[in-house]
């Protein structure tokens, strides 16, 4: 009990993240550093970012700092008539970060599921991730969007393919004045742009946007994506979790990687997205695979700060001690306050930035 008090509270999360992971039958995997960098230059379209860091080894041969995780278990998946590969991870990539453009080691925790995927294996990866937020905080929130949804009434609108990246680009702001200005632009029907409009607007509870989805008449491919993401949120509506739950068509990504649920999961007192995943076949046949893969990853190093603001001390107790206290007397207070299941801080001052909840000092 003691020693997990000690621990860090994203630490902890990690833990519990684990045991969650098995208790769903989901296997360890893990991988090295880096790889061939050929393996990633082949699928550099589904990186986050193409900017890989790679170095050459002492045989000639072009390594790079590993930039995802997901491709290395995709690679490593058995292929076996109507199972599923089931794999949670804990693992730092090396890639250029979204907010400083700078390289990053950044660190991610979550689980893939890969093979002959049906209904049941899409809920189980959504419930999992929701139930992953509420072991990090009560105050989050699950919001899910379905790119075969937002694919089918592009399709429907239009076939010019840069009036549809305009599109996702107006619907991911959720910028109804700048989609109205694009539709104009391209000379969308009327018919098209309100159907655009409606879907920019649909946020909220999944029986509500369900409800208005079903009665929208765009095509059998939008019926179908409709039906996939409705069916899902009605296996959810029996779970604790399904309160935090909201559909938001914003949600979008590339859809080269993405073609069916996509999610994205936020965490009250950090500005960033802490949880992304989706469903991801395209990426599954792109590597020569049968089958189908669904997932999500945490980033773990986001919670850091998030810990940092949930604790309220970053020590028990701050022991000052002068220049010529014996050794041996800041041994013994030390190793009482241990016992008595403190945290120990010793100093000679005070710093600046340690928060203590109690103050000790000890004489010559």
């Amino acid at each position: 009990m003691i020693f997990e008090q000690r621990l860090k509270n994203e630490e902890k999360i990690l833990f519990k993240l684990r045991y969650l992971y098995t208790q769903y039958g989901y296997q360890p995997f893990k991988m090295s550093k880096f790889e061939e960098y050929d393996f990633y230059a082949r699928n550099k379209e589904f990186l986050v970012s193409d900017s890989v860091i790679t170095f050459t080894d002492t045989h000639g041969k072009l390594l790079a700092l590993k930039p995802d995780v997901t491709l290395s278990i995709i690679k490593n998946a058995t292929e076996e008539k109507n199972t599923k590969n089931k794999v949670y991870y804990n693992e730092n990539v090396y890639r250029v970060s979204g907010s400083s453009r700078e390289y990053k080691e950044i660190m991610q925790a979550g689980l893939e599921c890969i093979g002959d995927l049906d209904l049941y294996d899409m809920y189980e990866v959504v419930s999992l991730s929701a139930k992953s937020l509420g072991l990090i905080s009560d105050d989050y929130v699950l919001e899910i969007s379905h790119m075969g949804i937002l694919s089918a009434l592009l399709d429907t609108v239009t076939t010019d393919s840069e009036f549809k990246s305009l599109v996702v680009d107006c619907i991911r702001k959720k910028s109804e004045h700048e989609l109205l200005e694009c539709c104009e632009k391209y000379e969308a029907s009327s018919e098209a742009t309100k159907m655009l409009t409606n879907l920019i607007k649909l946020y909220g509870a999944p029986s509500d946007v369900c409800e208005k989805l079903k009665a929208m008449k765009v095509s059998k491919e939008f019926e179908n994506a409709t039906e996939e993401l409705c069916q899902l949120c009605q296996l959810l509506k029996d779970t604790k979790e399904y309160k935090n739950i909201r559909l938001d068509f914003s949600i979008v990504s590339d859809m080269n990687y993405y073609n069916g649920i996509v999610l994205a999961g936020y965490i009250n007192g950090v500005c960033e997205c802490v949880l992304f995943g989706g469903r991801y076949d395209k990426l599954i046949s792109k590597m020569g695979k049968r089958g189908g893969g669904v997932g999500f990853a945490i980033y773990t190093d986001l919670l850091a700060s998030f810990d940092k603001e949930c604790r309220e001390y970053d020590v028990d107790v701050l022991l000052i001690h002068k220049p010529k206290t014996s050794v041996t007397s800041i041994q013994r207070a030390v190793e009482d306050l241990v016992a008595q299941g403190k945290s120990v801080s010793v100093q000679m001052s005070i710093p600046k930035s340690l928060r203590y909840k109690e103050l000790k000092e000890m004489e010559d």
